[in-house]
């Protein structure tokens, strides 16, 4: 068997690329503690109401989940004062991605248009079902040219994604130029959807100044997808969701697997909606630790790109090597993200994390840059 029983596309592709582990670094240097700074992951851990649930249904785990995530679907509705029509539910927001570019895009006849660099699983996701991708660079500061976006857009166009905030820059452009790029798009091109990304929306300091959804400004032609990954606390469990048209929402319930959202995911992300608590700490940790980082990092001769997320973009002062430093860090046991993936071979990604991770990652730092 060789790769001639593959198709073209899949030949050619290259996968996603996910941040080092926590036993790659441990077995690798040998190191005693690991600190992982690279996978914008909550750094308070589970929501203790999550992890109650989790081991309070552990023994129903060999039941199926019910079909469709009702009550998971009733929450989010109430969570966020929408209809439980426009409600859809995923194993993680990349499912979700998949299946909007697999429901709504022919193969060989439809594109996606997104910024590059993006989130490469929009890119990824298209090439897999032989769509192709349109995309426009970001500005030098890492804002959104919408403009060069929309010129991107034409007849064949289906889906443009938007990450808002952006990764891996943080950058979060105002809500009233993603109401106008939405609007313009509707009025050109109706039969193209905008996906916002709004995975690290609730980390802004002002939410409602950026988030459709928030701001109940939803056109006809908007998806908002949301995750449990970040301020949730809940990566390791895969749940995402979004508000979409009624529509979309019916169509997606009938093409996904059955059961992709499995009962404990479930179960967690119900307890998650609730534990108000750990949700209002994490978003106070992850807003101080930012500013404690990017002060810190800037008083080191770093340039720092100011964010709205849960991590930070950042280069090195002149003469300093990103590898070298990257390699240096995992030699004390700090994982944070080079970003070769997204064509940025000069910066580094960082993540939040509690205090103690915070400064001792800012002490490793310190010591290399001296």
């Amino acid at each position: 068997m060789d790769q001639e029983i593959l198709r073209k596309n899949i030949v050619a592709l290259d996968a996603y690329t996910p941040g080092l582990s926590i036993d790659e670094i441990r077995q690798k240097y040998n190191c005693a503690s690991i600190i992982k700074m690279a996978s914008n992951e909550n750094p308070l851990g589970v929501p203790p109401l999550a992890a109650e649930a989790i081991r309070r249904h552990a023994e129903e785990a060999f039941r199926y989940p019910r079909g469709g995530n009702p009550r998971l679907v009733k929450a989010l509705a109430r969570h966020h004062d929408v209809p439980e029509n426009t409600i859809i539910c995923g194993n993680g927001s990349d499912e979700i991605i998949d299946l909007l570019i697999r429901m709504l895009c022919e193969p060989r006849e439809h594109a996606i248009v997104c910024f590059n660099p993006c989130f490469s699983l929009y890119p990824i996701q298209a090439r897999i079902s032989d769509i192709a991708v349109e995309s426009t660079p970001l500005r030098d500061d890492f804002s959104f040219d919408f403009d060069a976006l929309l010129g991107k857009v034409d007849a064949r166009s289906r889906l443009v994604f938007l990450t808002t905030p952006d990764n891996p820059s943080g950058y979060c452009p105002p809500l009233s130029d993603v109401r106008a790029f939405a609007e313009t798009l509707l009025e050109r091109f109706p039969r193209c959807l905008l996906v916002i990304d709004e995975a690290y929306v609730d980390f802004c300091e002002h939410e409602e100044e950026h988030s459709l959804l928030r701001a109940k400004a939803m056109l006809p032609n908007t998806v908002c997808m949301r995750t449990f990954s970040k301020s949730f606390g809940l990566a390791g469990l895969r749940l995402g969701y979004a508000v979409v048209p009624e529509i979309l929402a019916d169509a997606y319930w009938r093409a996904r697997l059955p059961f992709s959202v499995n009962l404990l995911a479930e179960e967690a992300g119900l307890a998650a909606l609730a534990d108000h608590a750990f949700r209002d700490e994490t978003l106070r940790v992850v807003k101080e630790g930012r500013k404690t980082i990017s002060e810190n990092l800037t008083r080191m001769g770093c340039t720092v790109m100011p964010s709205e997320a849960n991590f930070l973009l950042f280069s090195l002062p002149s003469g300093h090597d990103v590898n070298e430093c990257f390699t240096t860090l995992l030699s004390k046991g700090i994982i944070i993200r080079t970003l070769k993936g997204y064509n940025l071979p000069n910066h580094l990604r960082v993540s939040v994390g509690n205090e103690a991770e915070n400064k001792a990652f800012l002490a490793a730092m310190d010591d290399y840059l001296r």
